[in-house]
């Protein structure tokens, strides 16, 4: 394999202004990174956020490169790197917040840390669909909640991108799962294995049909908002509240008397701080023995995008018109 000298990349050079696919130089590696020759990159509602300038908890220095997760083959090896060799299939959440560059570009210097074997049972476009929502899914649940078999589970958002694929983390981990969303998502909620309801049910109902009044063991909140407050409605006593998106004002009462806890899950910070890259590539081994187990499958959107109409992908997700993740092809092949 023979590294370019340039490559292409799709950059933002003003928040909402469209990506300039542009030529530039190819990233120089160090010693304890790996040059990745990017063949997928995953699309996340946070990337059009930084798109916008609209999240200042990941904002990215201008002109940058967007991109969160990649799939890719390892093209280059810091002289430190040992986990990785020339030709690896690799995949993880790698850029495209805080300066750090992203993968809608054919080549990424990546942090080995960060980084994991890509499942041999997924395609790069399935497995660059995975990082941050199995990230997010796996430190909610596992880290955070300390899941055990048997637990009774609630997944506000089932449908969703890191709600799906909580689901099928919890049913991995032998827990009763259920799940919230809209009735044109049940099959899909169903589907992963959970069982279904009804997000407009009052929180009260649920809980006397499903747990007898005595509430969930583990309840993740993947929606924020008044969401979270029916989250610490619905947790049992001495039971534990996660949330992905715990901005905003709460009342802590109901949580209190109950006696259970509440921890939040700030995915980005390992990249933003460099503190604890190694677990998220810990968590993306995992991501693989589930895969390769059959106990994880990635909810793709089939529409197809390149780095010249990722402006596309964008404006589908702003819309919430996506029907699963959506994915760049970056090369289609090497």
């Amino acid at each position: 394999m023979t590294k370019r000298s340039t490559m292409r990349a799709a950059v933002l050079e003003a928040y909402n202004a469209p990506l300039r696919l542009s030529t530039i130089s190819t990233p120089e590696i160090g010693p304890r990174e790996v040059l990745v020759r990017v063949r997928a990159s995953g699309v996340n509602p946070l990337d059009t956020k930084i798109h916008a300038g609209a999240a200042p908890h990941a904002r990215h220095p201008l002109p940058a490169i967007p991109g969160i997760d990649l799939a890719g083959v390892v093209e280059q090896v810091g002289h430190e790197v040992r986990r990785f060799k020339l030709g690896d299939e690799v995949y993880g959440m790698t850029g495209g917040v805080g300066g750090v560059q992203g993968s809608l570009a054919e080549f990424a210097a990546v942090d080995a840390d960060l980084l994991a074997p890509k499942p041999a049972n997924l395609a790069m476009r399935e497995a660059a669909a995975l990082p941050l929502i199995f990230i997010t899914a796996w430190e909610g649940l596992i880290d955070r909640a300390s899941l055990e078999a048997g637990q009774k589970v609630l997944i506000h958002g089932g449908a969703g991108g890191v709600g799906h694929v909580a689901i099928q983390i919890a049913c991995a981990f032998g827990a009763n799962v259920f799940a919230t969303g809209s009735a044109a998502q049940r099959a899909t909620i169903e589907g992963f294995g959970a069982m279904f309801i009804d997000r407009n049910t009052p929180v009260e109902t649920y809980v006397a049909q499903h747990t007898g009044g005595r509430g969930f063991d583990v309840v993740y909140d993947t929606v924020g908002g008044k969401v979270l407050d029916a989250s610490f409605e619905a947790v049992r006593r001495f039971g534990h509240v996660v949330s992905a998106l715990g901005w905003g004002t709460h009342a802590l009462a109901p949580l209190s008397f109950r006696a259970a806890t509440y921890s939040g899950v700030f995915t980005l910070l390992p990249l933003l701080s460099g503190e604890g890259r190694a677990h998220h590539g810990e968590i993306m081994m995992e991501a693989t023995r589930l895969v390769e187990a059959g106990k994880l499958v990635p909810l793709l959107d089939p529409r197809r995008f390149t780095l010249e109409n990722v402006g596309d992908a964008y404006a589908l997700i702003r819309d919430h018109a996506a029907k699963g993740k959506l994915v760049v092809d970056v090369q289609a092949s090497l």
